[in-house]
């Protein structure tokens, strides 16, 4: 076998000049570095997609030093197939590199029948990171989330149970997402109280789902705490793709659970059509602005970028060419958004 072959299981070897093609920001008060785009293996890890092309995402990424991998228990399908098809490659190529990876996972939505396998109780998040923690094939991970707030299980149940997983050394760190500004208070309250300061909020946000500021990053900026930004894209909305129609190829038409036909009215293709001339002016593609439209706000520790392929990554990547935004651009843009 040759071992530049990049497709040789086991014959992996990283990029020399990784870290010199990506920037960090600092994640809140922390002394964690983490790369302005992050991967999510949401899509296309699972046990339906082709587990070579998911190897060749993870080493591109890699190769650009994009070092954070971000996945869930759930992530699929079917549940808990990512974390596997994760831990096969782990094991090929990043076993050697795991001191230069951050691994983060989470827990708190569906995953096994029953009452002790969703939402936020004790029991339930132990048990789904022991979980993890062996279809991953490692010994812990960096980040540990909780994946949304419970409405009925006690606040302090929840973050004494992420503490207890940080003092057990199988997460370095713990997270939430999707809490809303007060929810958030109070949960770095009571970790701090514990002695685990929380590391980090991971909300969905992008040009057209803004929540999070109306109050949310004034909150995490007051606490200390980073965010990673999801769906930037809107699930390809804030993207050209679907300027010409529907591609037949679109996950639009292949998983419809996330992104509805009825969604693309003309008003907000029209929206699209605008913002994308507004990239072509500033030599991007509406992604790659996109992305850059969040990173402008420096509580944003890093955006969370999916991909179907080693190409569409390189794109991804490309965004941090031009972070700079002009006050006539950014005029422009809050027409349409």
């Amino acid at each position: 076998m040759k071992i530049n072959d990049k497709y040789d299981p086991g014959f992996y070897r990283a990029h020399e000049s990784r870290y010199e093609r990506m920037q960090y920001r600092r994640c809140g008060n922390s002394g964690l570095l983490l790369p302005l785009l992050s991967v999510g293996l949401w899509h296309n890890f699972g046990h339906t997609n082709d587990l070579e092309v998911g190897r060749s995402i993870l080493r591109t990424s890699f190769d650009n030093g994009i070092t954070h991998f971000d996945l869930a228990n759930n992530y699929g399908p079917p549940y808990g197939a990512a974390e596997e098809n994760f831990g096969r490659l782990y094991r090929q190529d990043w076993k050697p590199y795991r001191d230069e990876l951050i691994l983060s996972t989470k827990a708190g939505w569906d995953m096994w029948p029953g009452p002790y396998g969703t939402l936020g109780s004790r029991k339930y998040l132990i048990a789904s990171l022991d979980q993890s923690l062996k279809r991953m094939g490692v010994e812990y991970v960096d980040i540990f989330y909780h994946h949304r707030p419970d409405p009925d299980t006690p606040l302090e149940e929840t973050m004494a149970a992420l503490d207890h997983i940080v003092r057990q050394g199988k997460a370095l760190y713990v997270g939430i997402s999707q809490y809303k500004p007060a929810e958030t208070e109070r949960a770095a309250n009571i970790l701090r109280s514990l002695g685990t300061p929380l590391l980090i909020h991971q909300p969905r946000y992008s040009m057209f789902d803004r929540w999070v500021e109306g109050g949310l990053l004034d909150v995490l900026e007051k606490e200390g705490v980073g965010a990673i930004a999801f769906s930037p894209l809107e699930q390809g909305i804030l993207t050209d793709k679907y300027l010409k129609g529907l591609p037949k190829n679109s996950r639009l038409l292949k998983d419809g659970r996330y992104l509805k036909k009825e969604t693309l009215t003309p008003e907000l293709l029209e929206k699209v059509r605008n913002l994308n001339e507004v990239a072509k002016q500033r030599g991007q593609t509406l992604a790659q602005m996109a992305i850059a439209w969040l990173l402008k706000d420096p509580r944003i520790t890093t955006v969370l970028v999916g991909a179907s392929s080693p190409k569409q990554m390189l794109d991804n990547i490309g965004t941090l060419k031009n972070l700079h935004f002009s006050q006539a651009e950014l005029k422009e843009i809050a027409k349409w958004i």
